[in-house]
Protein backbone atom coordinates (compact mmCIF):
# COMPACT_ATOMS: atom_id res chain seq x y z
CA UNK A 1 0.00 0.00 0.00
CA UNK A 2 1.24 3.49 -0.57
CA UNK A 3 2.69 5.52 2.54
CA UNK A 4 -0.16 8.10 1.45
CA UNK A 5 -2.58 5.14 2.52
CA UNK A 6 -1.59 3.30 5.25
CA UNK A 7 -4.61 4.34 7.54
CA UNK A 8 -7.02 4.77 5.00
CA UNK A 9 -9.95 2.39 4.18
CA UNK A 10 -11.77 3.71 0.84
CA UNK A 11 -10.97 6.90 -0.38
CA UNK A 12 -13.02 9.00 -2.40
CA UNK A 13 -12.84 12.77 -3.80
CA UNK A 14 -15.13 15.20 -1.97
CA UNK A 15 -17.77 16.39 -3.68
CA UNK A 16 -21.41 18.85 -2.67
CA UNK A 17 -23.09 15.98 -4.35
CA UNK A 18 -21.71 13.18 -2.70
CA UNK A 19 -20.78 15.47 0.83
CA UNK A 20 -22.74 17.66 0.86
CA UNK A 21 -24.59 16.62 4.30
CA UNK A 22 -21.40 15.37 5.80
CA UNK A 23 -19.41 16.43 8.68
CA UNK A 24 -16.28 15.43 10.70
CA UNK A 25 -16.49 14.76 14.15
CA UNK A 26 -12.70 16.09 15.08
CA UNK A 27 -12.33 14.24 18.85
CA UNK A 28 -12.50 10.92 18.19
CA UNK A 29 -8.92 10.15 18.72
CA UNK A 30 -6.54 7.88 17.32
CA UNK A 31 -7.98 4.58 17.07
CA UNK A 32 -7.62 4.75 13.11
CA UNK A 33 -3.99 4.12 14.18
CA UNK A 34 -3.91 2.22 16.66
CA UNK A 35 -2.20 -0.93 14.33
CA UNK A 36 0.60 1.07 12.93
CA UNK A 37 3.74 0.73 14.46
CA UNK A 38 5.63 3.41 12.51
CA UNK A 39 4.72 6.64 10.12
CA UNK A 40 5.62 8.25 7.41
CA UNK A 41 7.25 11.89 8.28
CA UNK A 42 8.15 14.47 6.43
CA UNK A 43 11.56 16.80 6.68
CA UNK A 44 9.83 19.63 8.08
CA UNK A 45 8.88 17.47 11.54
CA UNK A 46 11.96 16.27 12.31
CA UNK A 47 13.58 18.98 14.69
CA UNK A 48 10.37 18.59 16.98
CA UNK A 49 9.60 14.82 16.33
CA UNK A 50 13.51 14.14 17.17
CA UNK A 51 13.30 15.51 20.62
CA UNK A 52 11.74 12.44 22.66
CA UNK A 53 10.71 10.20 19.30
CA UNK A 54 13.08 7.97 17.12
CA UNK A 55 13.09 8.51 13.34
CA UNK A 56 14.02 6.05 10.83
CA UNK A 57 13.88 5.22 7.44
CA UNK A 58 11.83 2.52 5.90
CA UNK A 59 11.56 0.93 2.27
CA UNK A 60 14.23 0.03 0.26
CA UNK A 61 17.82 1.18 -0.67
CA UNK A 62 16.24 2.66 -3.93
CA UNK A 63 12.92 4.14 -2.82
CA UNK A 64 12.72 5.25 1.05
CA UNK A 65 10.94 7.51 3.17
CA UNK A 66 11.27 8.66 6.48
CA UNK A 67 9.27 7.43 9.39
CA UNK A 68 8.63 7.56 12.91
CA UNK A 69 8.65 4.40 15.13
CA UNK A 70 5.54 4.06 17.19
CA UNK A 71 6.40 -0.01 18.32
CA UNK A 72 8.59 -2.71 18.93
CA UNK A 73 6.24 -5.35 17.23
CA UNK A 74 3.76 -5.29 13.68
CA UNK A 75 0.26 -3.82 14.40
CA UNK A 76 1.59 -1.95 17.54
CA UNK A 77 1.28 2.05 18.55
CA UNK A 78 2.42 2.31 21.91
CA UNK A 79 1.00 5.95 21.75
CA UNK A 80 -2.62 5.26 21.34
CA UNK A 81 -3.84 5.04 25.32
CA UNK A 82 -6.63 2.84 25.85
CA UNK A 83 -8.89 5.96 25.87
CA UNK A 84 -7.59 6.19 21.91
CA UNK A 85 -6.07 9.47 23.07
CA UNK A 86 -2.51 10.00 21.64
CA UNK A 87 0.22 9.83 24.81
CA UNK A 88 3.15 11.70 22.96
CA UNK A 89 4.55 14.77 22.78
CA UNK A 90 4.44 14.78 18.96
CA UNK A 91 1.70 14.12 16.74
CA UNK A 92 2.93 13.42 13.22
CA UNK A 93 1.44 15.79 10.46
CA UNK A 94 0.74 12.39 8.94
CA UNK A 95 -1.75 11.73 11.63
CA UNK A 96 -3.24 14.85 12.18
CA UNK A 97 -4.59 15.34 8.38
CA UNK A 98 -6.51 12.35 8.74
CA UNK A 99 -9.61 11.27 6.98
CA UNK A 100 -7.82 13.50 4.71
CA UNK A 101 -5.76 12.69 1.67
CA UNK A 102 -4.63 13.47 -1.79
CA UNK A 103 -5.40 11.54 -4.84
CA UNK A 104 -2.34 10.76 -6.79
CA UNK A 105 -1.34 13.58 -9.32
CA UNK A 106 -2.50 12.68 -12.71
CA UNK A 107 -1.27 13.80 -15.77
CA UNK A 108 -1.57 17.33 -15.29
CA UNK A 109 0.22 16.94 -12.07
CA UNK A 110 -3.19 17.98 -10.35
CA UNK A 111 -4.34 16.76 -6.81
CA UNK A 112 -7.96 15.86 -5.89
CA UNK A 113 -8.89 16.22 -2.03
CA UNK A 114 -10.31 12.79 -1.36
CA UNK A 115 -11.31 11.42 2.66
CA UNK A 116 -11.84 8.11 3.98
CA UNK A 117 -15.40 7.12 3.67
CA UNK A 118 -15.12 4.23 6.20
CA UNK A 119 -13.99 6.58 8.80
CA UNK A 120 -15.81 6.53 12.17
CA UNK A 121 -15.28 10.61 12.26
CA UNK A 122 -17.26 10.88 9.02
CA UNK A 123 -21.24 11.11 9.40
CA UNK A 124 -24.69 12.42 8.60
CA UNK A 125 -25.72 13.31 11.73
CA UNK A 126 -24.31 16.77 11.98
CA UNK A 127 -21.69 15.77 14.78
CA UNK A 128 -18.65 17.93 14.25
CA UNK A 129 -17.38 20.08 11.81
CA UNK A 130 -19.72 20.24 8.43
CA UNK A 131 -17.57 20.10 5.35
CA UNK A 132 -20.44 22.39 3.15
CA UNK A 133 -22.48 25.11 4.30
CA UNK A 134 -26.37 25.28 3.66
CA UNK A 135 -25.66 26.66 0.02
CA UNK A 136 -22.83 23.92 -0.64
CA UNK A 137 -19.98 26.28 -0.21
CA UNK A 138 -16.83 24.62 1.05
CA UNK A 139 -17.10 25.14 4.68
CA UNK A 140 -13.97 27.12 6.42
CA UNK A 141 -13.30 23.71 8.18
CA UNK A 142 -12.76 21.82 5.17
CA UNK A 143 -10.89 24.97 3.51
CA UNK A 144 -8.14 24.94 6.05
CA UNK A 145 -8.10 20.89 5.69
CA UNK A 146 -7.14 21.46 2.19
CA UNK A 147 -4.50 24.13 3.22
CA UNK A 148 -3.32 22.01 5.00
CA UNK A 149 -3.26 18.75 2.97
CA UNK A 150 -1.86 20.99 0.19
CA UNK A 151 1.26 21.90 2.44
CA UNK A 152 1.74 18.74 3.29
CA UNK A 153 1.92 17.32 0.25
CA UNK A 154 4.45 20.23 -0.63
CA UNK A 155 6.90 18.78 2.00
CA UNK A 156 6.34 15.65 1.07
CA UNK A 157 7.39 15.74 -2.52
CA UNK A 158 10.54 18.19 -0.95
CA UNK A 159 11.41 14.99 1.62
CA UNK A 160 11.27 13.04 -1.08
CA UNK A 161 14.12 15.21 -3.23
CA UNK A 162 16.10 14.39 0.54
CA UNK A 163 15.58 10.52 0.54
CA UNK A 164 16.74 10.67 -2.83
CA UNK A 165 20.16 11.85 -2.16
CA UNK A 166 20.92 9.85 0.62
CA UNK A 167 20.33 6.84 -1.95
CA UNK A 168 22.48 8.65 -4.57
CA UNK A 169 25.24 9.46 -1.83
CA UNK A 170 24.63 5.53 -0.46
CA UNK A 171 24.63 6.95 3.26
CA UNK A 172 21.69 4.18 4.64
CA UNK A 173 22.09 1.02 5.91
CA UNK A 174 20.21 -1.56 7.34
CA UNK A 175 19.84 -1.71 11.52
CA UNK A 176 18.50 -4.28 13.97
CA UNK A 177 17.95 -2.18 17.29
CA UNK A 178 17.88 -4.72 20.78
CA UNK A 179 16.94 -3.65 24.04
CA UNK A 180 15.95 -4.66 27.58
CA UNK A 181 13.27 -3.52 29.54
CA UNK A 182 12.58 -2.75 32.81
CA UNK A 183 11.29 -6.25 33.42
CA UNK A 184 13.99 -8.21 31.79
CA UNK A 185 12.92 -8.82 28.86
CA UNK A 186 14.60 -8.28 25.42
CA UNK A 187 12.53 -6.55 22.23
CA UNK A 188 14.54 -6.39 19.00
CA UNK A 189 13.33 -3.95 15.72
CA UNK A 190 14.48 -4.52 12.50
CA UNK A 191 13.53 -3.77 8.63
CA UNK A 192 14.70 -0.06 8.82
CA UNK A 193 17.48 1.75 7.84
CA UNK A 194 19.43 4.53 9.49
CA UNK A 195 22.39 6.58 8.17
CA UNK A 196 25.78 5.09 8.50
CA UNK A 197 27.65 7.36 10.41
CA UNK A 198 31.37 6.72 8.69
CA UNK A 199 29.54 6.82 5.32
CA UNK A 200 28.18 10.76 6.44
CA UNK A 201 32.08 11.80 7.29
CA UNK A 202 33.15 10.46 3.76
CA UNK A 203 30.82 12.65 1.60
CA UNK A 204 32.67 14.98 -0.10
CA UNK A 205 32.88 18.86 0.44
CA UNK A 206 30.79 19.91 -2.90
CA UNK A 207 28.07 17.44 -1.90
CA UNK A 208 28.60 18.42 2.26
CA UNK A 209 28.20 22.72 1.37
CA UNK A 210 25.04 21.50 -0.86
CA UNK A 211 23.47 19.73 2.04
CA UNK A 212 24.51 22.32 4.25
CA UNK A 213 22.90 25.49 2.23
CA UNK A 214 19.44 23.29 1.85
CA UNK A 215 19.26 22.05 5.30
CA UNK A 216 19.54 18.74 4.81
CA UNK A 217 22.63 18.11 6.43
CA UNK A 218 20.89 19.39 9.83
CA UNK A 219 17.87 16.77 9.23
CA UNK A 220 20.61 13.74 8.85
CA UNK A 221 22.00 14.91 12.36
CA UNK A 222 18.42 15.22 13.98
CA UNK A 223 18.00 11.33 12.88
CA UNK A 224 21.40 10.18 14.34
CA UNK A 225 20.41 12.34 17.43
CA UNK A 226 16.71 10.73 17.66
CA UNK A 227 18.26 6.81 17.51
CA UNK A 228 18.86 7.82 21.49
CA UNK A 229 15.43 8.04 21.86
CA UNK A 230 14.55 4.00 21.00
CA UNK A 231 14.82 2.92 24.68
CA UNK A 232 11.97 5.52 25.24
CA UNK A 233 9.71 2.63 23.07
CA UNK A 234 10.94 0.10 25.50
CA UNK A 235 9.59 1.88 28.26
CA UNK A 236 6.49 2.12 26.38
CA UNK A 237 5.84 -1.38 26.20
CA UNK A 238 5.72 -2.25 30.06
CA UNK A 239 3.11 0.64 30.26
CA UNK A 240 5.57 2.98 31.63
CA UNK A 241 5.33 6.68 30.20
CA UNK A 242 9.12 7.96 29.60
CA UNK A 243 9.22 11.19 31.64
CA UNK A 244 6.12 10.45 33.45
CA UNK A 245 6.22 9.70 37.69
CA UNK A 246 4.69 6.35 38.31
Amino acid sequence: MSKQLLIYGRTAPITVTSHKDCSVQTNKGFAFAAGLNSAPLVAVEFAAAALDMTIVFSGTQDSVFPSLLLGIRDGQNLFVGPDRAWTGNYIPAFLRRYPFVFSDADQNDAYTLCIDEESEALNREGRGERLFDSQGLRSQYLTSMLDFVTSYQGHYERTKLFCQRLVALKLLDGMQAQFTAPDGRTSAVSGFLTINRDRMKAVSESDLRTMFGNDELELCYLHLQSLQNIDKLSLRSVGVTPGVSP
